[in-house]
């Protein structure tokens, strides 16, 4: 499919440009909880809401390494604004290396995308079933109509509910045979109601609310997504383990904001009776030492493993992807506790940054396949290898 349409392509070179726009709201937002309106304006402006969108659409076309210094420079600015963007860029990339929507669906949102901001998010997560990535059928039911589906069923999570333009709502249909699958709901369809709202340490703004669907009704062609049970509709933590790249560098951002506020303190602090600033101190210098070593080879790890993915490299494996993103979440969580540990009272005070990047940062690990889930699918791949080394 052919748009006819140029969305702007983003210049990664600017783009601490944007991260200093997004700074300067993150603190109010955090404190209000309201949608960050401002900073996803700036994303759009600066067209990273569409960066991933394949070229055959008219779209810049960016890869993994290009989406993780994206989600990089947002998550250092406002990570509430960029886990939002995250999961728009992340629609648009399954688009572009799989082609499953419907050509005039997806021709509808690049049309409007090109002049505002679109947003669009997979709502999956139930309050029964937990998360996906451990497998099971969502209890969501969508029923067919005489013009298409009603959907019915609870969400949790919902990620920037409040401005996404689509829900990508995964549910179970009402079929003698039950099959699995994912239809796209206009954000201002009657009878998507907020339950419960986001009320979280961190990423305050990001708006992940619980919602309710109430015989929500979709035209047939709003499917994007459907298939039996177990055939490609469900999570699938290993195909999809490079699309973690991106928000490992996320997070990276967040640990990199700590880092710069770290290292504003140790300049500027200056105690009587010390007479110079505890930048010069022994223990101040093996902190800022242990948390840049900590940084570094995060983001080598993940930069690195975004390029390979875009290169097709076949040596490296959809586990290699998944360990890269633990270790880097490991990394960017440690780092910037021990910057608060060492600030003492004033790293946990909310007149300055590092308390807010600390709550931030906390949310790395929450994001499906969560470690342990992670850790089963590196472990078991290395045994298969051991085993069949053996042979």
């Amino acid at each position: 499919m052919t748009t006819g349409l140029l969305l702007r392509a983003p210049d990664l070179t600017t783009l601490s440009h944007v991260t200093g726009r997004l700074a300067a709201t993150a603190a109010e937002y955090d404190r209000t909880g309201a949608f960050p309106a401002d900073g996803i304006r700036a994303a759009h402006e600066a067209g990273l809401l569409t960066a991933t969108v394949d070229e055959r659409y008219g779209g810049p076309g960016l890869g993994v390494a290009g989406t993780a210094r994206i989600l990089h420079a947002l998550g250092e600015g406002d990570p509430s604004v960029a886990l939002i963007a995250a999961m728009s860029l992340t629609v648009h990339h399954r688009q572009a290396v799989r082609p499953h929507w419907p050509e005039e669906l997806y021709g509808q949102v690049l049309a409007e995308a090109a002049g505002r901001p679109v947003l669009l998010n997979h709502v999956r997560v139930e309050p029964e079933l937990g998360s996906p990535a451990r497998g099971g059928l969502p209890a969501t039911v969508a029923r067919r109509t005489a013009t298409g589906w009603s959907l019915s069923g609870r969400k949790r999570f919902a990620t920037g509910v409040e401005g996404l333009d689509w829900l990508l709502v995964w549910a179970t249909t009402d079929e003698p045979t039950p099959r699995v699958g994912t239809f796209a709901v206009p954000g201002t369809t009657p009878g998507i109601e907020i339950t419960h709202r986001w009320d979280h340490l961190g990423l305050r703004a990001s708006g992940s609310h619980d919602i309710a669907l109430h015989e929500v009704e979709i035209p047939a062609g709003n499917v994007v997504d459907i298939a039996a049970h177990g055939v490609g509709a469900e999570q699938d933590n290993r195909a999809g383990a490079a699309l973690h790249l991106p928000l490992a560098a996320l997070y990276l951002g967040v640990a990199r904001a700590a880092q710069r506020y770290f290292h504003r303190f140790a300049h500027e602090r200056v105690p009587a009776n010390l007479g110079h600033p505890v930048a010069r101190t022994e223990r101040f210098r093996r902190t800022t030492g242990e948390i840049a070593l900590r940084l570094d080879a995060a983001e080598q790890l993940v930069f690195g493993g975004a390029e390979r993915v875009d290169a097709a490299d076949d040596t490296y494996a959809p586990e290699q992807a998944l360990g890269a993103r633990v270790l880097a979440d490991r990394h960017a969580t440690e780092a910037v506790g021990l910057a608060v540990r060492l600030l003492g009272n004033p790293g946990l005070s909310r007149d300055n940054p590092l308390e807010r990047h600390f709550r931030d940062v906390q949310c790395a690990p929450v994001h499906a396949p969560q470690e342990d889930i992670a850790l089963l699918a590196i472990g078991g791949r290395a045994l298969d290898e051991a085993g069949r080394a053996d042979l």
